[in-house]
């Protein structure tokens, strides 16, 4: 049986990830997306809203299953018994880096082998962090997000917006006391 791993902060997932399990779906027996917590990261979701999120966004893809993880990315695979892991690659910058994560992998665990799979072009600009930096300062990404995750982004925003406004007329009355 091919397993193969998709490991990612996945915060929020997008069309372009999406595109790469729906591939990877096809070439591979089982698909497994790994939620991780990446600490140089700062999340709008937490680990357990995102596993529901793409829960949702792959819910027709019957190889495909959505689990966390922490630690080395080579001790998960040997866990649930995956030999291939899955990468996209956007650009250049995107290849060097997971050619240097390939080889540490590799290092590892000699039977782990790294499958690339180049972003389709009309993804090829994005990131969840560049889409969360125009989502916060109102700019229109829903093209870019499956719907039950521009709805959830939307909200995540929205919410914020709120606490910032609540926060601000706390300082407000305290200030003025």
């Amino acid at each position: 049986m091919k397993v193969a791993l998709f490991p990612g902060s996945f915060d929020p997932l997008t069309m372009g990830h999406l595109d790469l399990i729906r591939r990877a779906s096809h070439l591979f027996d089982q698909v497994a997306v790994a939620v991780m917590n990446n600490s140089s990261k700062h999340p709008l979701f937490t680990v357990q809203e995102r596993v529901n999120q793409i829960e949702t966004a792959v819910a027709g893809l019957s190889n495909v299953s959505v689990i966390t993880a922490q630690g080395l990315t080579v001790n998960l695979m040997n866990q649930m018994g995956a030999d291939y892991l899955l990468r996209g690659l956007r650009n250049e910058t995107d290849f060097r880096y997971e050619r240097d994560i390939a080889a540490m992998n590799h290092y590892l665990d000699d039977q782990i082998e790294t499958v690339f799979l180049l972003t389709d072009p009309k993804y090829q600009h994005l990131s969840s962090s560049l889409l969360k930096e125009v989502a916060l300062e109102g700019g229109d990404i829903s093209a870019y997000l499956p719907e039950n995750l521009n709805q959830a982004l939307q909200k995540q925003i929205h919410d914020r917006m709120i606490e910032r406004v609540k926060q601000f007329n706390e300082k407000s009355r305290t200030s003025s006391d």
